[in-house]
């Protein structure tokens, strides 16, 4: 059983007071693209709209949500047949879902700065030019031109996703659509919101007045419609003022004496920092760190094993194995559950099983049903199968990167835990536009539901 005052990781001890690695540069405006405020308008109501998903329930706030610091809540979500929002949300009895969203909700900031090139746990979505789009995804040739930025194509996949937004089998035209394989032109998916959405005058109407090739009788492009909230998303969660934001801008603004100390913990001798590097803490790569695995995994259809191979399900390569995406760290202490799989609800004890992963797991499966306070919502399922597997879990073990323990006692966690909080970030937060009254389907704000 592991302690808070025994944590393992990769790199040597140095002097708590010392920084061995340099502190980023701040964050200027030239890291963000200019966004229009027209189209980032327009892009509010599409967040909130449930019009978007097949089943008209869902909206993209339905799981980055601002009541969640643009997550849900939740270690593992629900998406179609859930009603409710956050920890409240549940399975809707006349249309229970067969499974959790695999992966935990992960936040929306900064993901407008161009040093976002690779998005999602796994990185399926990635800027490439040799691709005739300008992204490598999972469509490959397939994939539409149009998309303005990379968070203008990772928005938009979400729909195609019978748990998330999409629904199941034949229950509506975009299901039928995606499980004919009918993503791209006329009559698939992408096409078919698009026209739902352009059947609304007053999204017409915005459309028109937003972009310009819209207003000489072209039709609203499923590009367009990702653009915008793409648009959105970009100005509503941009974070860069926070008080680490300001230290970094004007060192004779000093952080709190636990902060501090804990940044030079983060920049030191813990080396936080060799991952969660540069302006927005993340070197933008995958690493393997054992984190526990529940949930149904990532499986094809003709799959029954409830694995989850990260990295490795987009490259095909054994050594990207249970790797994930550094997530950035901007807001990190309100975004959680933590985890690509939302293993921790609790920051210290996601620190100590950080830098220890292989005690972390077999901690997991002594615990039984406790499982660390997980924080899921009611449904009959096995949520446990790969951390209740000893081949699972060796599997995962002998993947992990951290090989070579220091110790860490729990005051240094907390003084790290002190710098956390010293990137929240009150405005981006709050928010910038916040949540529309109402939106131009009629339909429920934000996909929430009974």
């Amino acid at each position: 059983m592991i302690r808070l005052w025994a944590i393992t990781f990769l790199f040597a001890i140095g002097p708590v007071a010392s920084l061995t690695d340099p502190l980023p540069d701040p964050v200027t405006e030239d890291m963000f693209s200019p966004v229009d405020n027209d189209q980032a308008l327009l892009g509010q109501l599409l967040f909130y709209d449930p019009i978007l998903s097949g089943n008209r329930n869902i909206a993209c706030a339905t799981c980055h949500h601002p009541n969640f610091s643009t997550s849900d809540g939740v270690s593992l979500g629900l998406g179609e047949g859930g009603i409710g929002l956050g920890p409240k949300r549940r399975g809707d009895p006349k249309n229970m879902p067969s499974q959790r969203v695999p992966r935990n909700s992960p936040a929306l900031f900064n993901l407008g700065a161009h040093a976002f090139t690779v998005l999602f746990h796994d990185g399926r979505i990635e800027v490439s030019s040799d691709m005739p789009s300008g992204f490598r995804t999972p469509m490959d040739d397939d994939m539409l031109e149009g998309f303005d930025s990379i968070l203008s194509a990772q928005t938009m996949f979400p729909v195609l996703s019978p748990d998330e937004m999409a629904g199941h089998d034949a229950e509506n035209d975009i299901a039928k659509a995606v499980r004919q394989g009918l993503i791209t032109g006329e009559g698939g998916a992408w096409d078919l919101l698009a026209k739902r959405v352009a059947a609304i005058p007053e999204y017409t109407q915005r459309f028109k007045a937003a972009y310009d090739h819209l207003d000489t009788g072209n039709q609203i492009r499923f590009t367009d419609i990702s653009n915008a909230v793409a648009s959105f998303i970009a100005l509503e969660w941009r974070s860069d003022t926070s008080p680490f934001d300001a230290y970094l801008r004007d060192p004779s603004i000093p952080l709190p004496p636990d902060a501090d100390a804990g940044m030079k913990l983060f920049y030191g001798k813990a080396q936080c920092s060799a991952c969660h590097s540069g302006p927005f803490q993340t070197d933008h790569k995958f690493h393997a760190m054992a984190a526990p695995q529940l949930g149904p995994g990532k499986a094809a259809a003709f799959e029954n094993h409830a694995r989850d191979t990260g990295r490795m399900r987009v490259t095909g390569d054994s050594a990207d194995a249970y790797a994930f995406r550094t997530p950035s760290l901007r807001n990190v202490m309100q975004t959680g559950p933590w985890g690509h799989a939302g293993g921790h609800n609790d920051m210290m004890r996601f620190l100590a099983d950080h830098l220890d992963p292989s005690a972390a797991l077999e901690r997991f499966a002594d615990q039984g049903g406790a499982r660390n306070g997980v924080s899921l919502p009611p449904l009959d399922v096995d949520d446990w199968r790969e951390m209740d597997d000893a081949n699972a879990r060796a599997k995962i073990r002998n993947a992990t990167e951290v090989k070579v323990p220091i110790v860490l006692d729990a005051a240094e966690i907390a003084l790290l835990v002190s710098f956390l909080h010293s990137l929240d970030d009150p405005t981006a937060l709050a928010g910038r536009m916040g949540i529309p009254p109402q939106v131009p389907s009629g339909l429920s704000v934000g996909g929430i539901g009974d």
